[in-house]
Parts: C-alpha cells; structure tokens; sequence
C-alpha cells in the first residue's frame, strides 16, 4: 500500500514502523474474513482492511473525527488478522500507533474518559481491586445485573503454595485481578511446577504488566509499569531463573512485546529484550516437562477456550489442548475456535454490547459438545464467560491440579 506520511506524523517517535507496517497491507481483504466485528457489523470501517485505510489517512494528515476514533475503539486487538494475512501486516503494533495519534486529536466525551480512567485507577492496583470485588460480593445482591456479571461466582479458594525451594526456579507474574477474581490459579500452578521439581519464586515489587495503561489511552505509564516490572525481576534473573511464567495470556502477550516496546529505550533496551525472551505461558514450560511423573489420570469432559491472546498474539493455539489430551482430559469439538469471546481486556465495560454478542456467540459454540467445564487460560476471558452464569468456567491448570493423586 503505498503511503506518504503528512509532515507532523514523519517526526513521531514510531513514525518509521507505521510507514513500513502499511506499505506490507495489500488490502486483499482476507482480513475481514476472521475479524469479529466485521462479521457482526458487516462494515468495511469495521474490520481491519478498513481501520488501515483509517490510520492511514491519519498519517497522511487528513482530518480525525469521532467516527474515526469510534472503528478503532471497536477493534478487540484479538489478532485474528495477523494469523489469516498473507503479507504478515503488523497490525496490532500499527493500531496501537494510530490509536495514539487519534486519542491525542479528539477528546472523549466526558463519560469515556470517566470509565476510562476509573478502569485504570482500579484494575492494575491489585489491593484496591481486591477491596471492590470483596465490597462487590457483600452488596452483590443491591448491584445492577452488569456488575454482578462481573463478580466471581464460587471461585475455589487458594490452596496453599509449596514452601520447598527447589534448584530449578522460575518467576511468575502474580496479576492483577486474578489473584481476586480466580485465587487458586496461580497457587495451582506453582503446586504442579513444585511436582515437577521447579520453584515459583516471588517478586512482590512486580505489578500490573502495563496493557491496561497501555490500551486505555495511556500508553507512556503502561511503558513505565513495564519497566517497573523488568527492575524487579532483574535481581531473580542475574541469579538464575529460568523463564518469567504466566498464567494469563494476556500478560503473556504484552510481556513478551516489552523488547519491541522499549527497543528505543538505551536503558531499557537490552533488558527488555531479555524479559520477552525469557516470558513464557504456563503451557510453554510444562509441555516440556516429564508430565507422566504427575501420575495423572483424568477423563473429565471439559470445552477448552483458547484466548486470542494465546492463539493469535503467541502463537500457542493446540498446545493447551494437547496438553489436557495427553493427561487423559476428553476434549471436546468447538467450532470457530479462532474467534474472539468478546472479553479483550477491558473492552467488555468499553464495548459493552458487542462484547455481550460476541460472548454469547463463544458460548454456543463452547456448550455444543456437552462439556462439564469449560476451561481457558486468561482470566479475563475466564470471567468474561463465566459471568454469564452458565457452564462454569476456570483456568485450565486448575482442573491439572485437582487431578493430582
């Protein structure tokens, strides 16, 4: 695609990598075949051919309006474009640089920056989320259905972590709302890695990974939180660890973005490239262990959701489900597991009806085969679904631990 960019959008900081991203679409449109907005908008401005066309008259200095700003909100960043595209186009990098130029030349109204704002104040302060959510559960009864979709229905407690320190190690991100929403995900985790000879060592001054910040209109403090988080893993991996672990793919994702991120950084740089290679989903570490030494033995039938941030943003899509399979899980057949359940971090309270379809639409396919759980490997995923109050929904490991003999 040929571009020219306009005089104020060649001196931006990633000026360079958008021109390039966009001279790589050939706006063949195979695109919009997988997108999950297109499918239920039926609007070109909708699906991702048409948000490049938009940025790209952005660039090139056209005038920016609201509607602009609405079709890129309306994108779930779920990447399902970039695993379809023939010309391998960096869409979501590009987005994430047309975005930033559109929120810098239109203001919101004052109800989108309310929400907005108020997400980022709440959702990476893991104490205060966790403040809400218990003050959420006493006046659950008081609360509009909307808010009570949002909190945890029978989320297992959190059992307690192994206290043996091993001599293979690794770090692990804790999350934000997961410790509050799903308790048990990360305790289960470091009990099957403790199985299988490997520690889970803490680094309590890590927080949130920054894609909250990063995609609500914040972009330099989601940069900084991820800086915050490289200095505190530092000192575990001068000292040997052996992967930064998560069990929400949605961190896993930006994570493993940090060395792309802060590539222009001289501080930052090189650490940062080390993080992202040093980040690995849960399922990246265990599908390279002895699993038969875990003497499972299961057979429960679960629908596995496989988040896009797994699928499309790492490239991870069969290896939960191979995974489960090998441990004797019966998996069942999910149709359209490529597309999105409509959670996409905080797009669920951003775009709420959209999001609502697109859920609905997962669970369909998710309770087609009759399965007892439905089990996912992102939180927000987990309780995107589970919110509805059908077929329960946890995290995948979960199940892998309560197998345990």
């Amino acid at each position: 695609m040929q571009t020219t960019l306009s005089e104020r959008a060649s001196h931006l900081p990633r000026a360079a990598e958008a021109e390039s991203i966009l001279r790589t679409c050939v706006h063949c449109g195979f695109c919009n075949a997988t997108c999950p907005t297109y499918q239920l908008l039926g609007d070109e401005l909708d699906g991702p051919r048409g948000r490049i066309y938009l940025i790209k008259q952005v660039l090139e200095g056209n005038d920016v309006t609201q509607k602009t700003q609405q079709h890129l909100d309306r994108c779930l960043s779920c990447r399902n474009c970039e695993t379809t595209c023939p010309s391998g186009v960096d869409y979501h990098n590009l987005l994430d640089i047309g975005r930033a130029v559109v929120d810098a030349a239109v203001p919101r109204p004052l109800g989108q920056r309310l929400l907005r704002e108020g997400l980022r104040q709440t959702v990476p302060h893991p104490e205060l989320f966790k403040s809400l959510v218990n003050g959420g559960q006493v006046f659950r009864a008081l609360l509009p259905g909307t808010l009570q979709s949002k909190l945890p229905r029978n989320a297992p407690p959190a059992k307690q972590r192994p206290v043996t320190v091993r001599e293979r190690q690794v770090l692990m991100l804790e999350g934000c709302v997961q410790p509050s929403l799903s308790p048990n995900t990360n305790a289960a985790a470091a009990r099957v890695l403790d199985r299988l000879g490997i520690s889970v060592i803490a680094s309590r001054e890590a927080g949130c990974c920054g894609a909250v910040d990063y995609h609500l209109d914040a972009q330099a403090i989601g940069l900084d939180r991820a800086r915050r988080n490289i200095d505190a893993w530092w000192p575990g991996i001068e000292k040997g660890a052996e992967a930064i672990v998560q069990t929400a793919s949605g961190c896993g994702a930006f994570i493993k973005d940090y060395g792309h991120l802060l590539a222009s950084d001289p501080a930052y740089a090189d650490k940062a490239k080390k993080v992202s290679a040093l980040a690995r989903d849960l399922v990246e570490v265990l599908r390279d262990e002895p699993l038969e030494k875990l003497g499972i033995h299961a057979s429960q039938r679960l629908a596995f959701h496989c988040p896009c941030t797994l699928q499309h943003g790492q490239k991870l899509g069969g290896a939960v489900e191979a995974l489960l399979t090998g441990l004797g899980f019966n998996l069942t057949s999910v149709p359209d597991g490529h597309l999105c359940c409509g959670s996409a971090g905080t797009y669920s309270l951003t775009q709420p009806e959209l999001s609502r379809q697109l859920r609905d639409n997962k669970l369909n396919a998710l309770e087609s085969g009759h399965p007892e759980v439905i089990v996912t490997a992102n939180i927000g995923c987990q309780s995107h679904l589970d919110g509805a109050g059908r077929t329960p929904v946890r995290h995948w490991i979960e199940l892998v631990e309560a197998a345990l003999p």
